[in-house]
């Protein structure tokens, strides 16, 4: 009888951006191997109801002793950040095994009080693009959030300092980021809020 595990991954990611950065690859290194396999995936939501605080995705693991570490290496060489973890029962104990190296920021773009001619000439998609551009070696922009007054881009690479630095005369200089926050991100899971 396998052993029901939950991966829970310290990342604010759209659940369509969670399968092709975290799931997709856990399916495809799990093919046909009978070690684990995933059985579902959700996201959690910050108090308040409407941002995403982590994302979690189920496994059914069939050999803990391959299946662990396996799982939360290809979760890591995914990019998951620091705070996040493999938790499941067995042999009457909780184990909870953490993974991630990644650290994140997140670019919180005004969508109220820039001139309308901001919003009608710069694209969202161009900043992304330029983000990952900048951080090639180091992270990406792994998703975003739209809010009532805010855009979010959730951003995650090995050094906040280097993305910071890195993406600076951007944020600086794009029209778009014009009273833009840049904040970090909780390196821990902020269980119900």
């Amino acid at each position: 009888m396998p052993t029901t595990a939950f991966a829970t991954i310290n990342a604010r990611i759209q659940p369509m951006d969670r399968g092709e950065r975290y799931e997709d690859p856990l399916i495809d290194a799990l093919e046909n191997s009978n070690i684990a396999d995933v059985v579902g995936g959700g996201s959690m939501l910050l108090a308040g109801g409407n941002e995403i605080g982590y994302c979690c995705i189920d496994l059914d693991i069939h050999e803990l002793e391959h299946g662990v570490p396996l799982i939360c290496s290809i979760l890591e060489a995914a990019g998951a950040p620091l705070g996040s973890y493999l938790s499941y029962d067995h042999a009457d104990s909780s184990h909870r095994i953490p993974f991630g190296k990644n650290y994140g920021i997140g670019i919180y773009l005004n969508g109220t009080d820039l001139p309308d001619s901001v919003y009608a000439d710069c694209d969202v998609n161009y900043l992304v693009s330029e983000i990952n551009r900048l951080l090639r070696d180091i992270g990406s922009c792994q998703s975003n959030w739209q809010g009532p007054t805010e855009t979010a881009l959730y951003v995650y690479g090995s050094s906040r300092d280097s993305m910071r630095e890195l993406l600076r005369d951007l944020i600086e200089n794009y029209p778009l980021c014009e009273r833009a926050r840049v904040v970090d991100l909780p390196d821990a899971i902020l269980e119900g809020g």
